[in-house]
């Protein structure tokens, strides 16, 4: 059904808001055998689906002559998992039937209770709320769903894993029984079969959600580091990227807390949003991010739900998400409304196993790229600010003065030279990724290590090895810099690392001067480079572990305070239990 045979009021507001033709899922419940029938619909994220419940309810609250009748209790009812998808909810439902002069009442957690009784009493055509919020206003008396002709549960697979189950059952006991019951759910776990069967009849199962899974305008990447590079890795992507909107998702709040403080040290304009801030703190950061103050948000996945950001063209997984569903709906905040975006998994090398496999069940086709360089990341400032300064522009009279005063002081090309610095001072500088054991199969040498020479150290991952300790133990016993060690591969039981040719004797000279007697950590040239496939990290037992791993005793310390200092030996294993893997958290 095409949006021509709609009413008249609501093509004039779809047109007015950009509407040329319906998505698949619009299309579907404006379908003849949709009308009037209780719906199971499957859609995916970004697909537009609060419009296609906007629409597929009409039928239920406009009358015959097209008109929305005057009505003291709610006619329609919206269900969310979460306060930002009912808020969005209510943005695009208000943009809808404005026209028709409905009122609308959100209802959800962390706003004024008492104002949203006002507004229930003063009488809402559409009521909008999280399950929590209308149930309290429901045993309270301030919510009537005596009159309701339509009930809507959106994300309804997400109410149910987030523990609303019996909120929504009394909520749907309270409707007529007559009412029009729609159920969108990204996917039909046997939850949400067990609900449709027990409050809808004859339901029609509508499903939009093909091979792709919905991601056609995400084009994914993913990239291995070490896994002390990851916040580096952020650094260069957001840099590479210089995207107008991006979201980091992270697993835990202490997380999303460390990232965003980082991130603003670093000078770049980020918010941040997880379980631990109030609804004002999160609506403040949203209003950030649409008024262009802020450019970055960094989220945990329950505070990200429902966030709708047009600008939003870059998604990174900076920690692996802990499946596929989780990995779509992160992703699914940009590529929407036939926009295109970019999705990055950030993954340590340990771990890109596990990742390769959840894309493999997905069916996402990711392309697995090389973390930016600085080097990268230059190039493309220079691109963008070519663009810029080559675009045509129109120039005031005191542009022009200025630009006269400027070329009598000095020459066009200092001027120009200087305006590249102005733009460059500006901007966060791009990290260099210290730890690089990642494999260089299709990849060039680094710059200065096309002739490179290769060393070993007698300690690797049964020694609690890291590239975060490891280099400043290799740049000051061989008094070199940072920049003068090359990748460095972890292996079970010692580490490889390369150095620059021309630097290698000078390199090995100094390492055998500072090596003490009893010195337990040994340096030593290497014949040729390692293989590029190291073990993973196992603890005594042969369980694998993901936990943050700690040096012996002694490594990065001064003179005399342990292992490659000449100081007095000590054990390499570090003693007691493993650590357990901190938990996830909203």
């Amino acid at each position: 059904m095409p949006f021509s045979k709609l009413p008249p009021l609501l093509g004039d507001a779809l047109s007015e808001r950009g509407y040329a033709a319906p998505t698949p899922v619009q299309a579907a419940v404006l379908e003849a055998d949709a009308h009037g029938r209780d719906l199971i619909v499957s859609a995916q994220t970004g697909s537009g689906k609060t419009v296609a419940f906007g629409l597929a309810m009409s039928a239920d609250l406009l009358d015959g002559d097209g008109h929305l009748p005057a009505s003291p209790t709610p006619l329609a009812l919206i269900v969310a998992p979460t306060r930002e998808l009912a808020l969005q909810v209510s943005r695009e439902l208000t943009w809808l039937y404005d026209k028709y002069g409905a009122r609308m009442a959100t209802c959800v957690g962390g706003m004024d209770a008492s104002k949203e009784r006002r507004a229930l009493s003063r009488g809402a055509h559409i009521v909008v709320g999280t399950p929590g919020r209308l149930r309290d206003h429901l045993e309270r008396g301030a919510l009537d769903l005596s009159a309701l002709r339509t009930i809507v549960l959106d994300e309804a697979d997400e109410m149910l894993d987030m523990g609303f189950r019996e909120d929504l059952e009394e909520i749907l006991d309270a409707t007529p029984s007559g009412r029009r019951t729609l159920l969108f759910s990204a996917t039909m776990p046997k939850p949400i079969a067990t609900l449709a069967r027990r409050y809808q009849r004859d339901a029609l199962r509508i499903s939009t959600v093909g091979e792709d899974r919905g991601h056609g305008d995400i084009s994914y990447q993913a990239m291995a580091v070490a896994p002390a590079d990851t916040e580096n890795a952020v650094v260069n992507l957001l840099r590479l990227h210089e995207a107008e909107t991006a979201m980091l998702f992270c697993a835990t709040r202490d997380n999303v807390r460390r990232l965003h403080a980082s991130l603003v040290e670093r000078g770049f304009a980020a918010v941040a949003l997880s379980g631990e801030h109030s609804q004002n703190e999160r609506n403040q950061a949203l209003q950030a991010l649409r008024d262009r103050r802020a450019r970055v948000c960094v989220a945990t996945d329950v505070a990200a739900r429902g966030i709708d950001l047009p600008t939003l063209s870059l998604v990174v997984h900076v920690e692996i998400p802990r499946d596929a569903e989780t990995l779509q709906h992160r992703s699914g905040r940009t590529g929407r409304a036939g926009k295109k975006g970019t999705a990055v998994l950030i993954v340590p090398y340990p771990r890109r196993r596990r990742v390769e496999s959840m894309l493999r069940g997905a069916k996402i086709p990711a392309e697995w790229i090389a973390a930016p360089s600085a080097e990268d990341i230059r190039k493309a400032d220079s691109e963008r600010l070519l663009t810029a300064l080559l675009a045509p522009v129109e120039f005031s009279d005191e542009d022009r003065t200025l630009a006269e005063r400027l070329l009598a002081e000095r020459s066009p090309e200092d001027i120009a030279a200087a305006l590249v610095n102005v733009h460059r001072s500006r901007l966060p500088q791009p990290e260099e990724l210290l730890g690089n054991d990642a494999p260089r199969e299709n990849r060039g040498p680094r710059p200065g290590f096309e002739d490179s020479v290769w060393f070993k150290v007698n300690i690797g991952r049964n020694q609690n090895a890291d590239p975060r300790w490891i280099l400043p133990l290799l740049c000051r016993r061989g008094h070199v810099g940072r920049g003068e060690i090359g990748a460095i591969r972890i292996d079970t039981r010692e580490t490889h690392f390369e150095v620059p040719g021309a630097i290698a004797d000078r390199f090995l000279d100094a390492v055998q001067r500072t090596a003490g007697g009893d010195d337990e950590v040994e340096i030593e040239r290497s014949n040729g480079a390692p293989p590029p496939n190291t073990s993973r990290p196992r603890h005594r037992d042969g369980g694998r572990s993901n936990a943050p791993r700690k040096p012996f005793k002694g490594a990065g310390k001064g003179p005399g305070k342990g292992p490659g200092t000449g100081g007095p030996s000590k054990p390499f294993h570090r003693k007691g239990p493993p650590r357990k893997k901190p938990g996830r958290e909203g």
